[in-house]
């Protein structure tokens, strides 16, 4: 764990506003200025870019994309700007904490990957391009976006380690935790066999 040098006081502050920017719901806004409906009603009725693209919509999906993974790395990079690296750490797993229990939507949000990774990114960049592209090598062999979620995400602690920043180890290992209990429907649907590939083509 890194060293907490920041008051207590900013530190809440620091949570509560990473919370409110990561429960911004990039892709239900995305699904609206482009007119492909209400997202919670379209393919997995996730709010993420995986689903985005199911609509066909690529640009959307995109954006959808760079907004998840933007608004964790900006709650970093604004944190560790202003405080310190103890008040990054809070403002990334805050940021994501707001993206799948957005306050927003009813405390019903997405699967948190690309915050995720947009929040590893910004707090430490070797391991989070390690990761992303470990999403990226299982998402190629496989076509499972979820597949390739869960084995990025089981990765980090191990990327951390190797890559000598075993002080955000502990914060890895409970970003990987909560990864697997949001995708345990997609899990289950792995082992029957019945999880939707990743489609690329236009509708």
């Amino acid at each position: 764990m890194p060293e907490f040098t920041t008051a207590p006081g900013l530190l809440i502050l620091t949570a509560l506003l990473a919370y409110l920017l990561g429960a911004v719901p990039f892709g239900i806004v995305m699904a609206r200025l482009f007119g492909l409906g209400d997202l919670r009603r379209i393919g997995s009725g996730n709010i993420g870019a995986t689903n985005v693209l199911r609509t066909g919509n690529r640009l959307a999906a995109a954006l959808t994309l760079i907004g998840d993974a933007g608004k964790g790395a900006a709650a970093v990079l604004i944190a560790a700007a202003l405080l310190g690296r103890d008040a990054a750490q809070i403002a990334g797993f805050a940021a994501f904490l707001g993206h799948c229990f957005p306050v927003y939507l009813g405390f019903q949000g997405g699967k948190g990957v690309a915050t995720f990774l947009g929040t590893l990114i910004a707090l430490y960049w070797p391991a989070g391009l390690a990761a992303c592209l470990t999403w990226l090598l299982v998402a190629l062999v496989s076509r499972y976006s979820s597949l390739s979620a869960l084995v990025a995400a089981i990765s980090v602690p191990v990327w951390l380690v190797l890559l000598g920043r075993g002080e955000a180890t502990l914060m890895g290992v409970a970003l990987a935790a909560l990864i697997i209990l949001r995708h345990t429907g997609n899990i289950r649907r792995l082992v029957a066999g019945e999880e939707s590939r990743i489609e690329l083509r236009r509708r």
